[in-house]
């Protein structure tokens, strides 16, 4: 009998709206927001031979403009003796129907990319634990592909993982293509 009581208490607890108001979920916009400040780690490449990610140190820093809505990602890591340090920078903003990002991205030696991806949250806790899903049509490797990327928020870690299926061939088959697994160090 007690048993069934404290069942049926916390039933009516988790019902009511204090119980609500303990557990919020953010929203889309929210989550994006959250990635403002600076952030340390990897740019890591899936080993297709060995099944084993490689990385190269990055710095990430992401500003929320004033508006709430539009983030500038800077990123830089360093590929190597011939090439040496890479610069990214990306605009991006989430569109009046709030599921749509429109985005830009610039790197020396690249022709600007102008891209529209649909957002989902499919987890939602508080702002630092959410996992948000971007899913876009492009390029990769040369080939048209759909572009999924999966963005995890756990407390001070985030990372992106970048999957591709490409369009040219028969079926739906998606590809690891790499990552990144960056730790907060400010913001």
């Amino acid at each position: 009998m007690r048993l069934a009581f404290a069942a049926a208490t916390a039933l009516v607890a988790l019902a009511s709206p204090a119980a609500a108001q303990l557990a919020p979920a953010i929203t889309l916009a929210q989550a994006r927001a959250s990635t403002a400040g600076a952030w340390e780690g990897e740019l890591q490449y899936l080993d297709y031979q060995s099944g084993e990610w490689q990385g190269i140190p990055v710095s990430v820093t992401v500003t929320l403009e004033r508006d709430g809505n539009t983030l500038l990602r800077r990123a830089v890591f360093d590929d190597g003796p011939r090439v040496g340090n890479v610069y990214i920078t990306g605009i991006s903003m989430l569109g009046k129907d709030g599921v749509t990002e429109y985005g830009t991205g610039f790197r020396t030696g690249r022709t600007p990319s102008l891209e529209a991806a649909t957002l989902t949250l499919a987890t939602a806790g508080e702002a630092e634990h959410w996992i948000i899903i971007a899913v876009r049509e492009g390029m990769d490797d040369n080939r048209p592909a759909r572009i999924r990327e999966t963005t995890t928020r756990d407390g001070p870690s985030l990372v992106t993982l970048k999957e591709v299926d490409f369009l040219d061939d028969a079926g739906e088959e998606w590809f690891s293509r790499n990552r990144t697994v960056l730790n907060r160090t400010a913001g």
